[in-house]
């Protein structure tokens, strides 16, 4: 097994994954900032935040159903320079035309939501193809990467607007878009692994006897990405409205121990790790719990713990879905790692798009101003609360999926 000659290619995935998150993780940092200073409204920066899962879905799809006319090499070597370009637009175009900074905003996040596409699409199958003794270890290694990524772009980003002003949000966002060109000059030095991104004729017939096993493997990751992706953006508002936690003291200790959580049991998995499949049935088990008891409880603590541990209890259930489809789903290709891309980023959209769609409806509803006032809380509170209470039915589901990818699995294992 040849894998001296790929280790700066592994290298160089891990690098562009942990540089990946500052496309996620900073923008939400500075929404209150660009509002102030460029008027602009709390709806046309959540529109940023719809078209930047609806540009990586979109790539997923092109790649999922055309995989087979792109060169793999060319694309990891563009993605992390797309990365920065976009990161550079999107904080120049605001800062030297104060006019036409939605317009900057709008442009850069369409091209670093581009390049988080390609990432998704194609730093796992690069990873999995790679020659490895412990191929599960390097698979959730990668994905611990991106949660230490996010914990190190909120510690740093609100330490340098604590020091230096929101108002220099510009420099800050520069430096983060001068990260990713790293990756590049990395990928541009490696060797990139033969990987399978054809549809032989083979591959195809063997494809159709596994269509339920994929589209198994695509709900799970689906609704795992929605029970992640749902309490990770709106941990802080949760913490600070319906919890009435400090939001400095929300934001540390909910945003990033929720993604230090993320990290460490993915690096924990990489290095003890095994029976993928129980641990995605305790994780979805797990997030609804910790979703129920966020939302009902009164008792601030419990309901402030259930928060942080849905990081714990969701950590895997994106990566793990991944390593449960090698595992069970051998040589599946470039294609299956886009459908599964797909199904995430679909996920990580629906989901915090309807609990803040539950939270506005039953806000201004009269129950939630007559349960408010039984449980001395506000509609706003209520209107939190029962929206954590409705998001629980995606791990929920989750569960029941993954319980018929175990049978079916276990029913297939000789075919």
């Amino acid at each position: 097994m040849n894998t001296q000659k790929f280790k700066l290619t592994k290298l160089a995935c891990y690098t562009a994954y942990f540089t990946m998150s500052s496309v996620f993780s900073l923008p939400p940092l500075l929404f209150a900032t660009l509002q102030n200073m460029y008027d602009i409204s709390y709806t046309l920066l959540g529109t940023l935040v719809l078209i930047n899962f609806c540009t990586q879905l979109l790539i997923d799809l092109i790649f999922t159903a055309f995989s087979k006319h792109f060169n793999v090499k060319k694309i990891v070597i563009v993605m992390p320079l797309i990365t920065s370009l976009g990161l550079f637009i999107y904080a120049i175009v605001p800062a030297l035309l104060p006019q036409y900074a939605y317009a900057g905003l709008l442009i850069g996040t369409v091209l670093f939501s581009l390049s988080a596409g390609l990432s998704e699409v194609l730093l796992s199958p690069v990873i999995a193809a790679i020659p490895s003794e412990n191929p599960q270890k390097d698979m959730s290694l990668l994905h611990s990467l991106y949660a230490f990524g996010v914990f190190t772009v909120v510690v740093i980003s609100t330490i340098f607007l604590k020091i230096f002003g929101r108002e220099n949000w510009m420099y800050l966002t520069i430096f983060w878009a001068l990260l990713p060109i790293t990756a590049s000059v990395m990928f541009a030095k490696s060797t990139i692994p033969d990987m399978n991104v054809s549809e032989e004729n083979e591959t195809v017939k063997k494809a159709t006897r596994k269509i339920l096993a994929l589209a198994l493997c695509a709900g799970c990751i689906f609704f795992g990405s929605c029970a992640e992706n749902a309490m990770s953006s709106w941990i802080s508002s949760y913490m600070e409205k319906a919890l009435q936690i400090n939001k400095t003291v929300g934001d540390i200790l909910g945003m990033a121990v929720f993604a230090i959580l993320l990290g460490t049991v993915r690096i924990y998995y990489a290095k003890y790790g095994k029976n993928i499949m129980r641990i995605l049935l305790a994780g979805m088990t797990g997030a609804t719990v910790c979703y129920l008891v966020a939302g009902l409880s009164s008792n601030i603590i419990f309901a402030f713990i259930a928060c942080i541990l849905t990081g714990l209890f969701t950590a895997m259930l994106w990566p793990g879905t991944l390593i449960m489809m090698e595992e069970n789903l051998p040589g599946v290709g470039v294609a299956a790692y886009a459908l599964m891309a797909a199904s995430g980023d679909l996920g990580a959209s629906i989901a915090p798009q309807l609990l803040g769609i539950v939270v506005d409806q039953v806000s201004v509803s009269r129950f939630a101003g007559s349960l408010g006032e039984n449980l001395h809380q506000t509609a706003e509170q209520i209107g939190l609360r029962t929206g954590m209470l409705v998001t629980a039915i995606f791990p929920l589901i989750g569960m029941i999926f993954v319980l018929s990818a175990i049978r079916y699995f276990k029913n297939n294992k000789a075919k």
